[in-house]
């Protein structure tokens, strides 16, 4: 679903189980949920006992063209509303299935902050596995429901990003990110291509 005008409406699901702690995604979940073009959800907000509504959510991504999640890493996936909205919303059916059709050709990325340095996450590094690796469940998530998945956009070292003065750039390159998602006809092919998004949106910045 696109407007008149060729621009995509952008549903944001933002999670963060302690956001009072929070040095990165609560100045960042500020500064876009404002955006032109975005639906912001805080889902910890709207549901603090867990409890999803699932025929709002559906109709939330009905009337969208991009899906955004946005938190902290946890434990290599997801805070827990995040993991329990897609086991109730993303129904057969619905998202997936037989007839379940409905986020077909739709985007889907992630915006995420995690604790280690960029060079943790890799073969030879502390975690192993380069982060696009440890997001592979929802990039299968995203393919199955027939969506198209971008890579995700990180920032790494999050608890240092406002002392060494990085957490400014982030905002601003989130923020760009989002803008021409709403508004440019962008080169999906050459994105999907990245290993993270950062390559497109913070080229002079060093991704391990």
């Amino acid at each position: 679903m696109t407007t008149a005008q060729n621009t995509r409406r952008i549903l944001i699901l933002f999670a963060h189980p302690s956001q009072q702690r929070s040095e990165v995604n609560r100045p960042l979940s500020r500064t876009v949920r404002d955006l032109p073009g975005v639906t912001f959800v805080d889902l910890y907000h709207e549901y603090p006992t867990l409890e999803i509504d699932v025929r709002r959510e559906q109709e939330r991504l009905r009337q969208h063209d991009v899906v955004l999640f946005m938190f902290p890493f946890y434990w290599y996936s997801t805070p827990a509303i995040l993991k329990e909205w897609q086991d109730l919303v993303l129904e057969y059916g619905f998202a997936y299935g037989h007839h379940g059709r409905e986020l077909e050709g739709k985007l889907f990325l992630a915006v995420v902050s995690a604790g280690g340095d960029a060079s943790a996450y890799s073969k030879s590094g502390y975690n192993h596995f380069p982060v696009r690796e440890l997001m592979r469940p929802l990039e299968m998530t995203a393919n199955l429901c027939h969506m198209r998945y971008l890579p995700p956009f990180f920032l790494f070292a999050a608890r240092k990003a406002a002392d060494e003065g990085r957490l400014k750039t982030h905002i601003e390159s989130v923020t760009k990110l989002i803008d021409q998602l709403h508004r440019e006809p962008l080169d999906l092919d050459q994105l999907e291509a990245l290993p993270l998004l950062n390559q497109a949106f913070e080229p002079e910045a060093s991704h391990d």
